[in-house]
Parts: C-alpha cells; sequence; structure tokens
C-alpha cells in the first residue's frame, strides 16, 4: 500500500499557507530580569495582514480599566482590545500628534490627558465617548511673554490639578486647577541644579506619600537624568542619571518604567535602582531612529523608544518613535 503521508502533510502546509498562516512564525524574545522579567507577543497590534495600524508614531500608550490599551499616532488615538485588535479610532485634528498621554478614573468615568506639542495645547478628552472636554493653551494669566509653547508631557494629580510641561519651548512647568484655571508655572530652561533642559517627560511618583512629580529631563547634562518635584513645584531631588535620553515615565506598585530614546526601556525598582533593561539596541545607527520601516524591525530590540505603560497584570506596552507606528506587547513572566 503506497504512503501518501509527505503527500497529505504538504497539501496541508498549502492549505494553512493560503490561508495567511505562517510556516515560519516570529519566535517571542524573552528580556529583563528577576521579577522584571517579559516575553514579546510576536505581530501584537498588527492588522491581518501585518501591516501596522497605526502609521507614524511619537507619543505614548496608556490603558484602561478594562485592559484597552490606546496608542498615539500622528492620525489621532488608536484603541486596541488586550489581544491586539483595533476596536476604536479617534482620529482627525483634535486628536493628532498627542505627544504624551495620561489616563485617569474619575467620578464621571475614564479620561485621557493629552499633550499636544504640534498644536500647542493640552487636553482631556473621555477615553470610551471621545468627546473633549478641555484644553489648555498658553496661560496668558502667567505674565510671561513666550516665543512659542510646545507642550511634550501632561499629568494629574489627585485633587485633579493638572500640570503640563512646555519641554519643547521654554521649559516652565505649569500647573492649572481641575478646570483648567491657571495656578502657577515653575521650572525654566538650562543645565543647573533647578533647570531643565527639555523636561519631555512627566509623571505623578506615587511610590511616595505624598505623590511627587517625576520629570524626565532629557537633554539635561549630566544627560540622562530624572528629578523630583513636589505637587508645589518644589525642587526636592536628582533620582538618576545616565539614562540617556528618558522620554517619559509610567509608575506600576513600586517600578517605574522609563523609555530611553537610543532604544531601550530601563526599569527602575523603589529605591531607583536600575533592576532590568529590556530591548536594548547595540546598533548605534538603529537606535535613536525614527526611519526604521516595519521591515527591519527586530523582534525584541526597540529604536526610538518613546512611551510605555503597564496593565493590571503587570504586562507592559512599549511605543517606539517609529515611521511605520510601532508598539508592543511584553508579557510578564510569573
Amino acid at each position: 500500500m503506497r504512503n501518501f503521508a509527505p503527500f497529505i502533510g504538504f497539501l496541508l502546509l498549502m492549505s494553512l499557507a493560503s490561508s495567511g498562516f505562517a510556516a515560519e512564525k516570529t519566535a517571542a524574545v524573552r528580556m529583563g530580569s528577576g521579577l522584571m522579567t517579559f516575553d514579546t507577543v510576536p505581530g501584537w497590534g498588527l492588522r491581518p495582514d501585518g501591516t501596522s495600524a497605526l502609521g507614524p508614531t511619537h507619543g505614548g500608550v496608556v490603558v484602561d480599566q478594562s485592559g484597552n490599551v490606546y496608542t498615539s499616532a500622528d492620525k489621532g488615538v488608536i484603541v486596541f482590545s488586550p489581544d491586539g485588535k483595533v476596536i476604536q479610532e479617534y482620529l482627525g485634528d483634535g486628536y493628532a500628534k498627542l505627544h504624551d498621554m495620561e489616563i485617569r478614573t474619575e467620578e464621571d468615568g475614564e479620561f485621557i490627558y493629552g499633550a499636544r506639542n504640534a498644536d500647542a495645547e493640552g487636553i482631556k478628552f473621555n477615553a470610551h465617548s471621545g468627546e473633549i472636554v478641555l484644553r489648555l493653551g498658553f496661560p496668558k494669566a502667567s505674565g510671561l511673554k513666550l516665543a512659542s509653547f510646545s507642550p511634550t508631557a501632561i499629568t494629574v494629580a489627585p485633587n485633579g490639578d493638572i500640570f503640563l510641561s512646555d519641554g519643547y519651548a521654554s521649559n516652565h512647568i505649569f500647573k492649572f486647577d481641575k478646570n483648567g484655571k491657571y495656578l502657577k508655572h515653575f521650572g525654566t530652561k538650562g543645565n543647573e541644579l533647578k533647570q531643565f533642559n527639555t523636561a519631555h517627560g512627566m509623571t505623578l511618583d506615587t511610590r511616595y506619600d505624598p505623590p511627587r512629580l517625576l520629570v524626565c529631563d532629557r537633554n539635561h547634562q549630566p544627560k540622562g537624568r530624572l528629578v523630583h518635584y513636589s505637587l508645589e513645584g518644589e525642587f526636592i531631588e536628582v533620582v538618576i542619571t545616565g539614562l540617556g535620553m528618558p522620554t517619559s515615565a509610567a509608575v506600576q506598585g513600586d517600578y517605574v518604567s522609563v523609555p530611553d530614546l537610543h532604544g531601550r526601556v530601563v526599569i527602575l525598582n523603589k529605591t531607583n535602582t536600575i533592576c532590568a533593561v529590556l530591548g536594548h539596541n547595540d546598533d548605534p545607527s538603529k537606535g535613536l531612529n525614527f526611519n526604521i520601516p516595519q521591515e527591519e524591525w527586530v523582534e525584541g530590540v526597540f529604536s526610538g523608544t518613546h512611551g510605555s505603560y503597564w496593565d493590571a497584570e503587570g504586562n507592559l506596552y512599549v511605543q517606539d518613535w517609529n515611521v511605520s507606528g510601532r508598539i508592543i506587547k511584553l508579557v510578564r513572566v510569573p
């Protein structure tokens, strides 16, 4: 009796290939160390045809209470389900080019706060309806006469006060109340101890009581420092230096993830000691590089790391500053 198994196997393989199944699926890559060990999820967030759903990215990423993932792109905000399928899009001029985002649960729902450097404003919108409920332009009440206003980061205090960093211009951090009324500003551009040289990223550091502002002072010399300020705008301390070009920060529990534009994410513990480095790019021509097309992406290696955020399970989402629009899901290893 003739053996038809090889022929049947060939037909099965061809059938799977024609249905879109890749014969050589990209393998997950493990990275990190100790409690901060992660596996990549190959293809997460890509369309069924394998292309990016984002387009060019220069922004951030946040996660809502249901685990849905919001990432900003030049064209707007795209929302993914936890398994990487697009479930909502907020597109157009009102949502384009959010350089940084925070998400906050309030009495009347979940809201996303965004800093829009290209449009010289901060915004607040309902995460589930997209309704924009607040716009923060340059506060004339400050009495400042600025040549430009280019916000790069935004965060919110427990009482609802809003902090907006003018990181691409004056490097002042402006404080507003929850209704958008100007309260004060602090900081200025420079390389002195209490000055900022590109106050690029900012978040509320809830590892401390009371919480503090954690500011990514990206180009300060020596490069790569994080600094703490009180919610009244008072300098507290330099947290750490030597992080390359820290772009943003996201806190979960005792840990904070800090993307470095050179192509890596550094994780600090409660003592602000580096406990893991993720996705480090050894190629100096590929790190700090926007123009890495999708066909040149390397699984487990980042290029222009710009945003990150944790979900409730401790998984981490990382967004690259990238011409094709890249977002990576890292699953925490138990």
